[in-house]
């Protein structure tokens, strides 16, 4: 049986086609989205995924009617989930997109929405033994500008970024950013470990501000351990004892070497 999405009011089979070739989202990757994990039928820190994207929609100056706010989309996340029996770990996306139009003309600015769910794998849920193989990507850098810290839908450095770490058999790829020091991961942020000296890219150096990260930057509060956001220079990166990444996904992840740099991690298997 073919699991259902969630598309502007509706309950569609998931490979039904929702956008044609004059939708600016597909023109011009005009949106925004979020990827969050359910849990046990819980969507894990759902209150701050949708205060992200619904700041990303205001800078994007979108238009959403009153009924279209974060209430109105998690009680959909957990509708399609029960309907797709996606109740125990599951990984949600919801992407908002610009109808039809040119880049001046577009027909109105309504936010036009499609969430999916996708059953996890009970590993997704557990510490990773062994350590993340990286490498760093170079060919595509991350902008540093007003867009740096949204989750929109035009991904291509990411996406460069991806197909060399599959190219090379890489887990993941360190992204750097226009200044070309250390930016975050193609689909995580990233943080180090040195002299016991916990770093993180600030949001200024261009990373997403992710969702996880802040949980960690809070729980590293919490534990009155101090976290730098800071310049990660690629040296810094090279001459750490530890690296982990962290993302809604799969929550935090240690890598094990980058290169020729082998990492350890104590820090981080206790954080996670």
């Amino acid at each position: 049986m073919s699991a259902l999405l969630f598309h502007d009011g509706h309950f569609l089979r998931d490979d039904s086609l929702l956008a044609g070739a004059g939708n600016r989202g597909l023109r011009y990757g005009d949106g925004v989205f979020e990827t969050m994990k359910l849990n046990l039928g819980r969507i894990q820190l759902g209150e701050q995924h949708m205060e992200r994207l619904f700041s990303g929609l205001k800078l994007l100056e979108f238009d959403c009617p009153a009924y279209f706010n974060g209430p109105y989309l998690l009680d959909k996340i957990t509708q399609l989930a029960n309907r797709n029996s996606h109740n125990r770990l599951t990984r949600i996306r919801v992407m908002v997109f610009r109808g039809n139009g040119g880049l001046y003309d577009a027909e109105n600015n309504y936010p036009h929405h499609v969430i999916q769910s996708w059953a996890l794998p009970e590993a997704n849920h557990h510490w990773n033994e062994n350590g993340l193989v990286m490498g760093i990507h170079r060919r595509a850098r991350k902008s540093v500008d007003i867009l740096a810290n949204c989750k929109t839908n035009n991904y291509l450095p990411y996406v460069l970024g991806a197909l060399e770490a599959k190219h090379q058999k890489w887990n993941d790829a360190v992204m750097l950013n226009s200044n070309g020091r250390i930016c975050e991961a193609t689909i995580a942020n990233l943080f180090l470990v040195k002299d016991k000296r916990i770093i993180t890219p600030s949001l200024d150096e261009g990373p997403v501000a992710g969702i996880m990260r802040q949980y960690i930057l809070d729980k590293l509060g919490s534990l009155q351990l101090a976290c730098d956001q800071q310049p990660v220079t690629e040296g810094l990166l090279l001459e750490a004892d530890e690296v982990f990444l962290t993302n809604s996904a799969y929550g935090l992840r240690w890598v094990g070497e980058i290169g020729d740099r082998r990492y350890g991690n104590q820090l981080s298997e206790q954080l996670y």
